[in-house]
């Protein structure tokens, strides 16, 4: 089945990203590879934002090719995948909102950013800087197998 309104999926989507909170997330490399990692994005309707340095291996692939394909598996007859183009967001006021999205949001999906970025402006001693990209999906499957896949894509 396919659909164009998110909120026919949106229920099923966040039980599914709730229930394993990390997800695989592939990126292309320099070499057109694809290369896979586990990360902790946080969806806020039908965007995710994920946190992360802006200095990591990742950005690079993402300067090349700015699209991202997630995966959560917890249960193989029940998979979600997310179909995004990934954007840095650099306006304060996102990048704000984010990290108390990360602080307001309850575990365990939400956590303190701080101990790893020091704060949304400014790392500390050894830390990473703080990063965020927004994730803007463009095609969503949820896999509720022997039924036929959800397939969400915006609307034209």
């Amino acid at each position: 089945m396919k659909t164009h309104d998110f909120a026919e999926i949106e229920t099923e989507l966040m039980a599914r990203v709730n229930a394993m909170v990390w997800c695989s997330v592939a990126t292309i490399d320099s070499q057109g590879r694809p290369r896979s990692r586990i990360l902790h994005p946080l969806w806020e309707g039908a965007t995710a934002w994920i946190t992360t340095d802006p200095h990591s291996f990742k950005s690079r692939h993402l300067a090349q090719n700015p699209y991202v394909s997630l995966a959560y598996v917890s249960d193989v007859a029940k998979t979600a995948y997310a179909d995004c183009l990934a954007e840095w967001v650099n306006d304060p006021a996102t990048r704000w909102h984010v990290w108390e999205l990360c602080l307001q949001s309850p575990p365990p999906m939400g956590f303190d950013p701080a101990p790893i970025y020091g704060t949304a402006e400014t790392p500390g001693e050894g830390q990473r800087q703080f990063g965020v990209l927004r994730l803007t999906p463009y095609r969503i499957q949820l896999v509720q197998w022997p039924a036929p896949p959800l397939i969400w894509t915006p609307g034209d």
